[in-house]
């Protein structure tokens, strides 16, 4: 199998034929582990064998990850619910691979006609597939993920295929490590009404985490949506007009400085290592406090935290986002190496 051949092979069909419109799939960048949900929405350069970080950056899938199943389950607001499950391990032609699965389902919807009449009730879900196969080339691992993308809403249905392509690098002691990752290459085979092709969520990411040999620190810097750079910010119509120029009578509109450009693309995170079985991870997206914060009042909008505990075989995860003023999602993992419920035999 040469998944990464194919895989690059595929980029610059789906660079190009991508035309404009309404952006689809977008659940694809809506991660339900919950890791990645305490560190910031992203952890492209946390490489501590977690499987479930491969959806991430493919770049993350190493051999000893061999044998490692992973649960992830987000409850998101109002009945909507997201999960993916995944499994890695070890082929002596392909190196390193992962199987996944990746949902949401976005609750059920009463189907009404122009008079309010009561038609029944019909469902929304999208549906992805994901394969990652990766391999080290010196202190570099380079991986993949293809992805078979199929979203239904009521009878309007599209299927797609799209790719992540991630490469990390780790220093000697493993205390360092920088990643690059190119998520959601796509191109829309059939769309929902038969009309343009519509864009992806496509993502561009980079950063570091650093490991402290004498604490239990680990620091991550991650830059995301490096494609748009200087282009996600915009002006909120509710703070122009609240401050007036009194030279000129005139409202003082929002303004944006090089610091406010650049702290949109950046996500910080931390987490605390309290030996093998307990970790602390805490993280600051600015990027959604700045969308999501509310003008007149303090929120924790833009924070996130949660923890994992080794229980016995298990790695049990919880991780929070604060979106907005009084709510926030609430995400659940169990991780699991199917190696450690069997000993081999001499």
């Amino acid at each position: 199998m040469k998944l990464l051949k194919y895989i690059f092979l595929f980029v610059p069909i789906v660079t190009f034929a991508q035309r404009g419109g309404i952006g689809s799939f977008e659940f694809l960048n809506n991660y339900t582990n919950a890791r990645i949900a305490a560190l910031g929405g992203s952890a492209i350069a946390t490489s501590h064998n977690d499987a479930s970080l491969v959806i991430n950056n493919p770049g993350l899938l190493y051999a000893t990850l061999d044998k490692q199943l992973t649960f992830n389950y987000l409850k998101y607001f109002g009945d909507i619910g997201s999960g993916y499950v995944g499994y890695a391990f070890n082929t002596k032609k392909a190196g390193p691979l992962m199987i996944g699965l990746q949902y949401m389902n976005y609750g059920n919807f009463d189907k009404k006609d122009i008079d309010n009449n009561n038609l029944g009730s019909f469902a929304a879900n999208d549906f992805a597939f994901h394969i990652s196969n990766s391999r080290t080339i010196k202190k570099w691992n380079v991986g993949a993920t293809a992805k078979l993308v199929y979203s239904v809403l009521e009878y309007y249905n599209s299927v797609g295929i799209a790719a992540d392509i991630g490469a990390s690098y780790k220093n000697k002691d493993s205390l360092f490590v920088f990643s690059a990752v190119v998520n959601n290459l796509g191109y829309q085979i059939t769309t929902y009404t038969g009309g343009d092709r519509q864009l992806y969520p496509f993502n561009i990411q980079m950063g570091f985490s650093k490991k402290f040999a004498h604490n239990p620190l680990r620091i991550s810097i991650i830059a995301h949506n490096l494609q748009k750079i200087g282009n996600l910010l915009y002006q909120n119509p509710n703070k122009n007009n609240r401050n007036i120029d009194l030279s000129t009578g005139n409202a003082i509109e929002e303004d944006f400085t090089v610091l406010s450009y650049a702290m949109s693309h950046i996500i910080f995170s931390t987490e605390i290592l309290l030996g093998k079985k307990l970790n602390l991870r805490f993280g600051y997206n600015d990027l959604r406090r700045r969308e999501l914060a509310l003008i007149d009042a303090r929120t924790s909008a833009g924070f996130s935290w949660g923890f994992g505990i080794k229980v016995n075989k298990f790695m049990f995860s919880y991780g929070s986002a604060s979106f907005y003023s009084g709510n926030a999602t609430n995400h659940f993992s169990i991780n699991t190496n199917l190696q450690e419920f069997y000993k081999k035999k001499n």
